[in-house]
């Protein structure tokens, strides 16, 4: 080596190891331009970002997840407490609640079913016993919901909100003593029936934008002068708002006389508001795809209310973003998790027993390979379904308050809640698009959309969180980088910028390495944890390669798409999908784990094959898609470089999870566990549970009669038809007494299950009306006509 070179090689490892050094002429001119290229960002979106915690999805974004901490998280189980209101007290409010009569003619529940809901607590699930509230845990209160939402969506929705993101959960975080004595013990009793106000006309996904605004000024309060503000605002969307006797509102505050101090915008701040405070306008109701829950409207102008309304006092005021921010990451982990897997199961449950029970060409639907594909979907993402959403609300029992993780769970399990449905429909045929008593599925699959579009719709958080905020607050250095190049000091910030860089820089060459050596051995060497099973241990090697890589091409997408990266929506979007897919394997294989049962490795196996193949394939788009083909085809050639390592599910599997659907077993029960499953043949999903179980007994009875079909028995006789073939095969001696009656209870509950509605001409409108006009008569208010 010349002496130049063995110099210029003392010089760059003196530039790495000398900090002062490497400070100076490294880090402080690649601040500057971090500075320069650093997106600029508002309080409200550095809010956003700072709020909750960081759980197992940071571990992915690792690129070397530690699986000792996923097993180390403890399964959630509930108290005997918890157990016995679920199976007494849930299902009683399920049997007082017919879905029919409240969608159709009362659009609500019945009085004593709201009353019911008051006396027994469920309004006050998540208040500590101290105030009167059942003190349940966090995956309690997720299998409550859950089961609610197998009987009707208005129960499980009026039970879900109150102990979602709303009053309690602000007065038990962020209230005033004065506040939770006052408030806690009546909404622990349903005495309170609350609402929370957020989003606006003019301002939905963007709900930071809200124009509503609260003035500091002087007023008149209890006929004194004091300092209190005035309100005007307009939401929607508000559930239970019509019927609310307590309204939270978020809106903007300003001072611009200075009355609290010299800050004129004080920043988004929280309020309780009594409906019946002058001023505040509730009452009217929105109609969304005929769910009944209440929802609607309301508005206030210049509404004069004081400083103590604020949820925490004047101290709290211009925190409220924070706040919201903070209590949505609980509540977006447990409320449409719970309820679309709730849906999901009655529809595996009930779809299930329907394919068994009808039959069409001699055999049951769902024996026929095209309804096989649609069962087997919805079996395996309803187990997928309840894996996430039960490791998701674990994590809020563990103290979390996981925003990515919560915001993976809500986008994936109600968009797989609409698959789930959609294929129940296709596979009920004709039952299903005719409304009606005995329609098990029909407004499941219209209310479907409330549940993609809330609480953060869809389409934004798959292309703006799920990777815009995940790379940020899950990436182990990004946020410190983004931090220092805030930091008004300037020395602590270089000092900072150049320990995350630096540490940064040499996180994305180990992964880089890791990644290609992954992809040349098929991670083949990849450790996988002792103490699993051995069928799930391969499964643990795949999220580790994917791991590696989605860490690779994140920094790499990172720096050369720089800011550009947070408007290349689809490539976030993908990105996004790549970490979603292997939180959700983390979570079917942390099931696996804990459950313990090799019955439902069918199950397991799909979902992992089906996850690995959807992030690969996201993979796939990001690299097509770059704007650098360069940069794409080497990003292609060290993460797959013999080409894609994982195909479709196999037919085969799908056949066994599809068996699974149809056939009763233990693991059948296990992942449609925790349905309201009335007992009777009056109710639709009652007469499937008994018509399955009689579609079973009789099918050694159907072959002898196929036989002696088949031998000509019953050659040219009219009544050897599909329906009344029984009737035949035992005149003619080909059952017995006793099969006959077997066939025979086969026939009426299927009869039963077959059956579609019909009704009067007029829809009985005409009847509808007079028992309005006999209600308004009688002071009582009006219902809309059928």
């Amino acid at each position: 080596m010349s002496t130049f070179a063995f110099l210029l090689l003392l010089l760059g490892v003196a530039l790495l190891v000398v900090r002062p050094l490497r400070r100076a002429v490294l880090s402080a001119p690649l601040l500057a331009v971090y500075k320069k290229i650093l997106p600029q960002m508002s309080d409200t979106e550095r809010e956003a970002l700072e709020a909750g915690t960081v759980w197992w999805e940071g571990e992915l974004f690792r690129g070397n997840p530690d699986w000792k901490k996923l097993h180390a998280y403890p399964q959630p189980k509930l108290t005997a407490a918890e157990q016995s209101f679920l199976d007494n007290e849930v299902d009683e409010a399920c049997h007082m609640v017919d879905d029919w009569k409240a969608s159709q003619t009362d659009y609500d529940m019945s009085p004593e079913a709201w009353q019911y809901v008051k006396d027994k607590g469920f309004l006050g699930m998540i208040i500590p016993k101290k105030y009167g509230g059942l003190e349940f845990s966090a995956y309690a209160h997720s299998q409550v919901v859950q089961k609610l939402s197998t009987r009707s969506s208005v129960l499980g929705v009026t039970v879900m909100v109150p102990n979602s993101l709303g009053p309690a959960e602000l007065l038990l975080h962020y209230g005033t003593d004065e506040q939770k004595n006052y408030y806690l013990p009546r909404l622990a009793k349903g005495i309170e029936i609350p609402a929370f106000a957020l989003t606006s006309p003019w301002a939905g996904s963007d709900a930071a934008s809200i124009p509503d605004v609260g003035i500091v000024c002087k007023g008149q309060w209890q006929g004194r002068e004091v300092i209190g503000m005035r309100v005007t605002w307009d939401k929607r969307y508000i559930t239970l708002a019509p019927l609310c006797t307590i309204l939270g509102l978020a809106f903007r505050m300003y001072d611009p006389d200075g009355l609290l101090g010299d800050q004129k915008e004080i920043g988004i701040t929280c309020a309780l508001i009594p409906h019946d405070h002058p001023g505040v306008d509730v009452g009217r109701r929105h109609f969304p795809l005929n769910a009944v829950f209440t929802t609607g409207p309301t508005r206030g102008k210049n509404v004069f209310m004081p400083l103590e309304f604020i949820i925490g006092g004047p101290a709290m005021a211009g925190r409220g973003w924070r706040m919201l921010m903070e209590c949505l990451a609980a509540g977006r982990s447990i409320s449409l998790p719970s309820s679309n897997t709730g849906m999901a199961k009655l529809t595996a449950r009930a779809v299930g027993s329907y394919a068994r029970v009808r039959s069409q060409f001699r055999m049951s639907v769902g024996k026929f390979e095209g309804v096989e594909e649609a069962l087997t979907r919805i079996g395996a993402y309803t187990y997928l379904m309840d894996a996430t959403r039960s490791m998701t609300a674990g994590a809020i029992d563990l103290g979390e308050k996981p925003s990515v993780a919560s915001a993976i769970a809500k986008y994936h399990v109600t968009e797989l809640a609409r698959k789930v449905v959609n294929d129940g429909m296709d596979v009920i045929g004709g039952k299903g698009i005719c409304l009606g008593p005995s329609n098990f599925l029909g407004r499941a699959y219209q209310q479907i959309p409330v549940g993609i579009t809330v609480e953060g719709a869809n389409i934004l958080t798959r292309s703006l969180i799920l990777f815009g905020q995940g790379a940020i607050r899950c990436h182990p250095y990004v946020l410190k980088e983004m931090q220092a190049a805030n930091n008004p000091d300037a020395a602590q910030a270089l000092r900072d910028f150049d320990a995350a860089l630096f540490a940064h820089i040499a996180f994305t060459m180990r992964n880089g390495v890791r990644t290609l050596w992954y992809g040349l051995t098929g991670g083949l060497f990849i450790s996988a944890p002792s103490n699993v099973a051995p069928e799930a241990k391969q499964y643990y090697k795949q999220i580790t390669r994917l791991s590696a890589a989605f860490a690779f091409i994140s920094d790499v997408s990172m720096l050369v798409l720089g800011g550009s990266l947070k408007r290349r929506e689809k490539t976030s979007a993908r990105l996004g999908d790549i970490l979603a897919q292997m939180y959700l394997m983390s979570a079917a294989l942390k099931r696996y784990q804990d459950v313990g049962q090799s019955a439902d490795a069918a199950l397991l196996h799909w979902n992992m094959q089906n996850s690995r193949y959807l992030a690969q394939e996201a993979f796939k788009g990001v690299m097509a898609n770059y704007p650098s083909k360069l940069v794409g085809l080497l990003l292609n050639l060290v993460i797959f470089p013999f080409g894609r390592p994982f195909a479709v599910v196999s037919d085969d599997l799908g056949h066994q999870v599809a068996k699974l659907m149809i056939s009763p077993s233990a693991t059948r029960d296990r992942f449609t566990a925790d349905c309201h499953l009335p007992k009777t043949s009056d109710e639709p999903v009652g007469a499937l549970e008994l018509a399955f179980a009689a579609t079973i007994a009789a099918e050694p009875i159907d072959a002898k009669v196929r036989e002696a079909e088949k031998r000509g028995l019953f050659d040219n006789n009219p009544e050897a038809n599909v329906r009344d073939i029984a009737d035949v095969a035992f005149k003619q001696g080909v059952v017995s007494a006793e099969e006959y009656v077997v066939l025979k209870r086969r026939d009426e509950l299927r009869n039963i299950v077959i059956r579609v509605d019909d009704f009067p001409f007029d829809f009985d409108v005409a009847t509808a009306n007079k028992r309005n006009v006999q209600a308004s008569a009688a002071g009582m208010p009006e219902r809309l006509a059928a």
